[in-house]
């Protein structure tokens, strides 16, 4: 850890309050003018730091820059997050864990970026990704499961994050199979979860969680503007991305205990905002329209088409129908 790092972890453990530089110097094991410089620089990268004359330094409360001591901070968890990269811009989270997991990463490994430029959702579509309004993070798994298990992983990580979402601003929060949060009819947070098989097991040599969340944006562009909200548009309030993205984590790593036994299935099924639905589906470019009867024990869509078929679903695109 540099130095400037110490010193941040040091202001952000006592965010909000006055600590001296004497204090910070013995804490961290530098000289007055080293904390001096370091605080310069967190200035110069956009930490609002103030000083008062015989007081010390103070992190402003409102600082919400992400970095691995904020997250930590809030943190309870065992494994998942316990390993964190941070960034300040990168092409796509999932694909830097990707790189990360084949080179060995252990489970619980994150990574979360200020921004993406090349953020990724399901089917290849572009994620609106702006600097400093969202969480955008990959979890690298190391789950045993089999590859027909593969789809509880995705709708366990939803109700993790549904569940953090609502724990931290109160905000009630449904699923829309199989990996988008919605307030409302509006989409806060995408899902993407991307697995490497292990031929020779027959099961999951790793996967990766990768959850997109609007957190303060007040504007999406036009193509996602009648779609889209955010945290800050649902709840009229600045939520703190460090402590939210802790949540995640922690609910995270709490359902994933689950993940056999499928005890997380029923309250997915709780939050789903399809069931007794009209839906049109959308499959290999075949566009059909059904009503949406359930979700089974392997969190596969269950529909009912109009000439009385009914089928389970494990991938496509789904629109409610007005």
């Amino acid at each position: 850890m540099s130095l400037k790092d110490k010193v941040l972890a040091v202001l952000e453990e006592n965010k909000g309050k006055n600590v001296s530089g004497n204090d910070i110097a013995r804490s961290v094991g530098m000289t007055r003018s080293a904390v001096w410089k370091a605080v310069k620089q967190l200035r110069s990268e956009g930490y609002s730091i103030c000083a008062v004359t015989n007081k010390g330094y103070c992190l402003s409360e409102e600082s919400d820059f992400l970095n691995e001591h904020s997250v930590f901070k809030n943190l309870n968890t065992k494994e998942i997050g316990r390993k964190i990269d941070v960034f300040k811009t990168i092409d796509s989270t999932n694909s830097f864990a990707k790189s990360l997991a084949q080179l060995g990463a252990v489970h619980g490994t994150t990574v979360i970026s200020e921004v993406q430029t090349q953020g990724r959702g399901r089917m290849g579509r572009s994620f609106y990704s702006p600097v400093g309004m969202g969480i955008y993070m990959s979890v690298i798994l190391r789950p045993k499961l089999s590859v027909e298990h593969s789809l509880l992983i995705t709708s366990c990580a939803a109700v993790a994050v549904a569940e953090a979402i609502e724990k931290i601003t109160g905000l009630d929060c449904k699923i829309k199979w199989v990996n988008d949060i919605y307030a409302g009819d509006k989409k806060l947070c995408g899902i993407l979860t991307e697995a490497a098989i292990n031929v020779e097991q027959g099961g999951l040599e790793y996967a990766i969680v990768g959850i997109g969340l609007n957190v303060q944006n007040t504007s999406f562009p036009k193509n996602v503007s009648d779609i889209a909200t955010s945290l800050y548009l649902e709840t009229g309030e600045n939520v703190p991305r460090s402590v939210i993205a802790a949540e995640i984590l922690n609910c995270l790593e709490t359902r994933l205990d689950t993940i056999l036994d499928k005890s997380f299935v029923d309250e997915y099924r709780s939050r789903s905002n399809l069931i007794g639905k009209r839906i049109e589906i959308t499959h290999n470019d075949t566009v059909t329209q059904a009503e949406c009867i359930g979700i089974d024990e392997i969190c596969r869509l269950l529909v009912r088409y109009d000439d009385g078929e009914e089928k389970s679903l494990m991938s496509g695109t789904i629109r409610i129908v007005e």
